[in-house]
């Protein structure tokens, strides 16, 4: 960066500071990851002069010959990867692929179904303080209490009393699979578009860690970070061409101007890298070092939501430790234990102070860790969350103190992706 100091080196010394944080920590932030040197590279390049309103070969500005090319390798390795017969990667972020379903589907006024925010769902399947929310009539289902599932017999209620036109399914906290076939005879039956937003899981089913939706949704949506370790950018995807024409003009210019090309290009490294027998050994490690934590925590007396985990994330609710969220995920990360609070099932606390967090382990995967690393790392928050229950400051500060030496330790042995 001897450019970039010369220039601004706060800035400079900031980012600086990051890339030392990022290695020095354990990252478990299951919407977290990090990108190779390759996709970091792509990233920071000429592309980003260049405007490109329009798809390959109809474009709205000259001097598109070399963009073109980025765009249609990318759309390929796509549809290749997943398995659909299209694919648009202009999506700047996960949000907008959403809001592009609707637009491509919906009208405003229209009833939609997703699953509620508070039950694992995200905030564009219709959350009332989102523009899904406040444009459509949204209808929403979420998990049994007994089980912390999804209850597909509701789900099928739901859509058969109200008919909405879009389905989703998937979301931002369910630890366990998504049956896409069951959500698929629910919309049929009903006559809804079911969209599938995958933003978590995508790397998962790129690597056949999980079930793919592709056959069963109409639509799939996903950003292209997370699991599938590629740069903050997003897809839109569709089974069959049917809806081909209908996602794209939603995307442009029904939402969007130019694409990001620099973004696009490092999408295109990324979907190459995720074809590799490295990237399916990496996306069943995630699983399995996942099932590791959440076994290893469960053990030590930690309440999970559904009771474990089929893929990368854990739930947890720390009602039982008798510690709230948010003081957890703040004592943890000044163990070096990255985490973000999170609310659970019906949580009886407010979503700024939740009962839960929510771990993941793509991160710590991408750095080479596997389960016995996770079993010690299930040892230390129980080790800080413990202390932190004993509302003893002092002890906790102590203890927290001597996790996080233990962690940087743990790291020395891993290096992070992407950095020298």
């Amino acid at each position: 960066m001897s450019s970039l100091s010369h220039v601004d080196p706060e800035i400079a010394e900031l980012i600086k500071a990051e890339e030392r944080r990022q290695a020095d920590t354990v990252k478990l932030i299951a919407s977290e990851n990090y990108v190779s040197k390759a996709v970091l590279e792509a990233t920071g390049t000429v592309l980003t002069n260049k405007y490109s309103e329009g798809y390959a070969g109809k474009r709205y500005y000259e001097g598109q010959q070399v963009i073109d090319q980025i765009e249609t390798l990318a759309v390929e390795r796509a549809k290749s990867l997943f398995g659909v017969a299209h694919a648009n990667v202009q999506p700047y972020s996960g949000s907008p692929a959403n809001l592009a379903v609707y637009l491509a589907f919906a009208n405003p006024g229209d009833t939609v179904m997703g699953m509620g925010l508070p039950f694992g769902g995200h905030l564009t399947h219709g959350w009332s303080v989102s523009a899904t929310g406040k444009w459509f009539s949204s209808v929403r289902y979420g998990v049994r209490r007994d089980t912390g599932r999804i209850d597909l017999d509701e789900v099928r209620a739901l859509a058969l009393e109200h008919r909405p036109k879009v389905i989703f399914c998937g979301g931002t906290a369910i630890p366990r699979t998504i049956d896409f076939p069951a959500f698929a005879e629910i919309a049929r039956e009903v006559g809804a578009v079911l969209a599938a937003d995958i933003a978590h899981i995508a790397g998962l089913v790129a690597g056949g860690a999980h079930p793919s939706p592709v056959g069963h949704a109409d639509v799939i949506t996903t950003t292209t970070h997370k699991t599938l370790r590629g740069p903050r950018g997003a897809m839109v995807m569709a089974s069959s061409d049917e809806h081909a024409k209908a996602l794209n003009k939603a995307v442009f210019p029904g939402l969007q101007g130019g694409p990001h090309n620099h973004t696009t290009a490092a999408i295109a490294v990324a979907l190459r890298e995720a074809s590799t027998d490295e990237f399916k050994a990496y996306a069943h490690q995630v699983v399995a070092n996942a099932k590791a934590l959440a076994e290893e925590l469960s053990s030590r007396g930690f309440s999970l939501v559904s009771g474990g985990t089929d893929n990368h994330l854990i739930l947890i609710d720390l009602t039982s430790k008798g510690v709230g969220g948010k003081p957890a995920a703040q004592a943890l990360d000044r163990a070096g234990l990255e985490t973000n609070y999170n609310a659970v099932p019906f949580d009886q606390r407010k979503p700024f102070d939740p009962s839960g967090i929510r771990i993941g382990t793509p991160s710590v995967t991408s750095r080479g860790m596997g389960e016995s690393e996770m079993r010690q790392i299930a040892a230390w928050m129980d080790e800080v969350v413990t202390a932190l229950s004993k509302e003893d400051a002092d002890h906790a500060d102590t203890v927290i103190a001597r996790v996080h030496a233990e962690v940087s330790e743990l790291t020395g042995k891993y290096p992070t992706p992407g950095l020298d």
